[in-house]
């Protein structure tokens, strides 16, 4: 009997232990898993596209769901800043609450990680969509957007032949002018005219992610004067495209939305059956998030850059909505394994496209 009362007080003392590692504000780890804190920018995880994508990675790390997230508030949390003046103080406070990981996604972070991160040595980062922010405890995930806008394009472009359309005019909106939405736009050019040469494409940059009603008027504007696909690469933002589209095809006009980073099918529904959402350039944010809390369980987190591309499952696109036909979507997976194959190549940079006479000059677009 005593023997068991010594244990069962070693086991009591363990289970305390533990018990006052799992605490929130203590961040530590549980069970072997680590803990993470996402900071996002003001669209949140419900931006149903780039964030949302982050934070399906984390749940499904973690073996939840969204309707299911048991592990909130204990392994892993989400943080949403309303303005950039809140980025660095909200890494700060993730550091001092010494979590396993702290993830950032996009590259408007970048300047306020690159500050904080040299700050917390042994604290371990991960940003979305930057290469550039070279410091040891930080490790950064960047996609070939490119391969996959191409593929899209490729997609419209089909879609408008298939209707019939003989000079298509095609449309894209981008959030924030960069080096990274430069890589969607041009990859949907050259998809758009590798089967139309001389298509008219149209550009606009909101400057912000999270003001659906600017892309919504620019998209009315568009459809009005005859342009057939509308692809946004604006967060947020780029909801305002689908909300018209959905408008305008739930009384019978024949226009496109194309979604971007998740699967955004369910968000063009206007019928049974029906989406304005042609197709969406997948990227998977959600592998990134995966990728790094497994280094981090696992004990081998490295610092660097690790590149998503199309070869590696990090880009794609959506077969979700039937109205693409099966014969286009046979077609879109060629190209997809010519890209992988090197077959194709496309263009990263609006400087290399123009020299390569692949798109037109004056487009909105940015290298840095």
């Amino acid at each position: 009997m005593k023997k068991l009362i010594t244990v069962l007080v070693a086991l009591a003392t363990t289970l305390a232990v533990f018990t006052g590692c799992a605490k929130k504000t203590e961040a530590a780890a549980t069970e072997t898993k680590p803990t993470i804190r996402l900071i996002t920018d003001a669209t949140g995880i419900d931006d149903k596209s780039f964030n949302a994508a982050a934070w399906r990675g984390i749940l499904a790390f973690y073996g939840d769901t969204w309707d299911n997230q048991a592990g909130r508030g204990k392994l892993y949390d989400v943080v949403t800043c309303q303005t950039q003046d809140k980025y660095i103080p909200n890494l700060k406070q993730a550091a001092d609450e010494k979590y396993g990981i702290i993830c950032v996604t996009g590259f408007t972070f970048a300047d306020a990680l690159g500050e904080v991160a040299p700050l917390y040595p042994d604290q371990k980062f991960m940003i979305v969509d930057v290469d550039w922010v070279n410091q040891p405890n930080v490790l950064q995930y960047v996609f070939s957007e490119h391969q996959g806008s191409y593929l899209v394009g490729v997609a419209a472009a089909l879609k408008a032949q298939a209707d019939g359309i003989a000079n298509p005019k095609f449309g894209f909106i981008g959030g924030i002018p960069g080096a990274t939405i430069t890589k969607f736009e041009i990859g949907y050019i050259e998809g758009i005219k590798s089967i139309f040469p001389n298509a008219q494409v149209l550009d606009y940059y909101a400057n912000d992610w999270g003001k659906p009603e600017l892309a919504k008027a620019q998209a009315k504007n568009w459809y009005d004067s005859g342009v057939y696909a509308i692809y946004s690469a604006a967060g947020g933002t780029g909801n305002g495209t689908i909300a018209q589209a959905k408008e305008y095809r739930s009384q019978g006009k024949n226009v496109w939305a194309i979604g971007v980073d998740s699967d955004q099918y369910e968000e063009g529904v206007y019928a049974d059956g029906k989406s304005a959402v042609l197709t969406s350039m997948l990227k998977s944010v959600e592998t990134a998030t995966q990728d790094a809390l497994k280094a981090i369980e696992s004990g081998s987190y490295p610092s660097g850059v690790v590149v998503l591309d199309m070869k590696a499952n990090g880009i794609g696109f959506s077969e979700r909505n039937a109205e693409l036909g099966a014969e286009n979507i046979a077609k879109i997976n060629a190209v997809k394994q010519d890209i992988i194959d090197g077959k194709i190549t496309v263009h990263a940079t609006y400087k290399d496209a123009l020299a390569a006479g692949a798109v037109p000059e004056g487009l909105g677009a940015k290298d840095n």
